[in-house]
């Protein structure tokens, strides 16, 4: 191709080599012809990443703070070296280069959030000016670039910012949903953060009153707010890493029949096992937890014998960022879980 859309000049020292995989990215100016320049505000660090930074430095904002930067400075992007994982962010439109698709569309000024991984956008953080452990976010001064092939969404002007954002950012997952679920079918979703609330949401559409939702969280609290919502019919109070426990309260709270689907969205990993023995022979597991393991998924699902269609949602699905909003728009009670926990 005459233009660089997929951002190959900006990695450093490893000839052919996708940005996403390169260990390290250049986030110098100026921009260029097939790239979009964004002023950033915050980075929406995944939940894999941010517990892991969390657990590695301690919940002490400052410390959070600086090997966020450390990260970024040593490889020009936000992407965790342990989990591999990144997030989203959010910004102003400062450039839009001729030969990027948004050219004509985006206008400087225009607040955006970006809808690919941060593992994959060149970044430079001049400043951190707040660290939001609750919400994995991290305020900041500083740039990012956006490749042509980079997908984003112009912020909605009919709720906050900050909302929106921690919408987004998972909003792959409600949008693969919608195309599993079926009425009839038994339903778990393993994991009460942003993007179970959503999938409960979606899914509890997409049953249309037929068959059965259940939600699985370690914390009783997260689930009697789940509970209360109204999101799922019933609520597992379990330990996601404890399989073998998992697979016997999935399999009285459905009198041995197990589920038809498992959403995953847990944010620890070694929870591959509790999906697979939660599900019945021939049915389907959807992983959207960044801590999955492709390795313990598939020789665990060998070992134990079982048939399972293993999905790995991407965070890709076309239309899915308006079907998020419009979920948030349509769901009162999931629209004020969101204003409540995570804004």
């Amino acid at each position: 191709m005459s233009r660089d859309h997929y951002g190959l000049s900006r990695v450093v020292g490893e000839k052919g080599v996708l940005p996403q995989r390169a260990r390290t990215l250049d986030p110098s100016l100026p921009c260029r012809e097939a790239e979009l320049l964004i002023d950033v505000e915050s980075l929406n660090i995944d939940a894999a990443s941010f517990k892991q930074i969390k657990d590695e430095v301690g919940a002490d904002p400052t410390r959070i703070a600086a090997r966020v930067r450390e990260i970024v400075l040593e490889r020009g992007k936000m992407q965790n070296p342990v989990t591999g994982s990144g997030g989203m962010l959010i910004g102003r439109v400062n450039q839009v280069g001729a030969g990027h698709p948004a050219h004509g569309v985006l206008q400087p000024g225009d607040r955006i959030a970006t809808l690919v991984s941060l593992s994959l956008t060149p970044l430079r953080i001049d400043e951190v000016k707040a660290v939001h452990p609750s919400i994995d976010r991290v305020d900041i001064r500083g740039q990012a670039i956006l490749f042509a092939t980079g997908l984003y969404a112009k912020l909605p002007e009919d709720m906050p910012d900050t909302l929106a954002l921690a919408a987004l950012d998972v909003c792959g997952a409600p949008a693969l949903v919608t195309r599993w679920v079926r009425p009839g079918m038994t339903v778990a979703v393993l994991g009460a953060g942003k993007s179970g609330a959503l999938c409960l949401a979606q899914a509890r559409r997409d049953l249309k009153g037929q068959g059965r939702l259940l939600a699985l969280d370690i914390s009783g609290q997260a689930l009697a707010t789940l509970k209360g919502l109204e999101l799922c019919d019933a609520t597992l109070q379990v330990d996601a890493t404890r399989a073998v426990e998992v697979m016997e309260a999935v399999s009285e709270a459905t009198q041995g029949a197990l589920c038809d689907l498992v959403i995953n969205c847990a944010s620890v990993g070694n929870t591959e096992m509790a999906s697979i023995l939660s599900v019945k022979d021939g049915g389907t597991v959807i992983f959207f937890s960044m801590a999955t393991s492709f390795t313990a998924a598939a020789l665990g699902a060998e070992g134990v014998g079982k048939d399972v269609t293993m999905l790995v949602g991407n965070g890709y699905v076309p239309g899915h960022a308006q079907l998020t909003l419009e979920l948030l728009r349509a769901e009162p009670a999931l629209r004020r879980l969101f204003e409540t926990r995570y804004v």
